[in-house]
């Protein structure tokens, strides 16, 4: 067995019941950063493999899964300590507004939702991965391989670091290098160049919080993050799969995973 795991902590749709400021917002708003339908462009490969994945149900307005729960911008939680919001990670634990600038939240929570929103949806996903990756890596002699898959607008907003520039069809982050060995980042990156993809390189992402938490090379964890750019398989209009491109790139990205796991063995194998 691969130890190879795929992780989808921005594909979750449903509201929590602790975010009830969010039921007001239409489904353009609720949809505009959410990475929709990227866990359906995985599936067929992470059943064809039966490769370990964890994906969640919630929506990353009410608890982004990709931050830390101390990632909480001044005044969004009351009795929560002063302090500054990574710039790398500026929308915080609880969405304040969208990259559009749509406001999400017109005043802090309690202290006592906040807690809530991370011990009910927060620590459960992360414990789910940590158990995988541990288990897994035993499994690998000492050695996992994470994908933290995600989608990406396919031009920069003013919330991001490259404000009106157009985005490659794929992006590979790796934390500056920090995150995962350069041989698991250049055979992804080859694999998803081969399916005819325009892959760019932590550019504008360099990873996030997942990447920085569970890549650690020297202890043979090693993490990278992948985002599809939306453009390409859905409407960023409508939120609506294009249904003469889904399949196509779906079928595209499996076929690099599947190399991507093919080559993991063989390194596996030469080890």
């Amino acid at each position: 067995m691969i130890p190879l795991l795929i992780t989808f902590p921005h594909s979750g749709e449903s509201v929590p019941a602790e975010a009830p400021w969010l039921d007001k917002l239409d489904e353009i708003t609720l949809m505009r950063d959410v990475d929709r339908y990227v866990d359906r462009l995985y599936h067929p490969i992470v059943e064809k493999l039966e490769l370990s994945h964890v994906v969640t149900q919630w929506h990353r307005y009410a608890v982004d899964l990709n931050r830390t729960p101390k990632d909480i911008h001044p005044g969004l939680v009351q009795g929560a300590p002063e302090g500054s919001v990574d710039k790398k990670f500026a929308s915080g634990l609880h969405w304040e507004q969208t990259t559009h600038g749509e406001v999400l939240m017109d005043g802090p929570m309690s202290m006592e939702n906040h807690l809530l929103l991370v011990d009910r949806y927060y620590r459960p996903f992360h414990e789910q991965v940590k158990a995988q990756l541990a288990e897994l890596k035993e499994l690998g002699d000492g050695v996992v391989y994470h994908i933290d898959a995600h989608s990406m607008p396919s031009l920069g907003t003013e919330k991001h670091p490259d404000p009106g520039e157009q985005r490659a069809e794929i992006v590979i982050s790796d934390c500056n290098g920090a995150s995962c060995s350069s041989e698991f980042k250049d055979l992804v990156i080859e694999q998803f160049k081969k399916q005819g993809f325009q892959v760019a390189y932590n550019w504008p992402y360099v990873g996030g919080r997942i990447t920085e938490m569970y890549g650690h090379p020297e202890l043979g964890q090693h993490t990278l993050q992948i985002e599809i750019n939306r453009k390409i398989y859905m409407s960023e209009e409508t939120k609506q799969p294009l249904s003469e491109k889904f399949d196509e790139v779906q079928n595209r990205i499996c076929r690099a995973v599947e190399a991507v796991h093919a080559g993991l063995s063989q390194v596996m194998s030469d080890d």
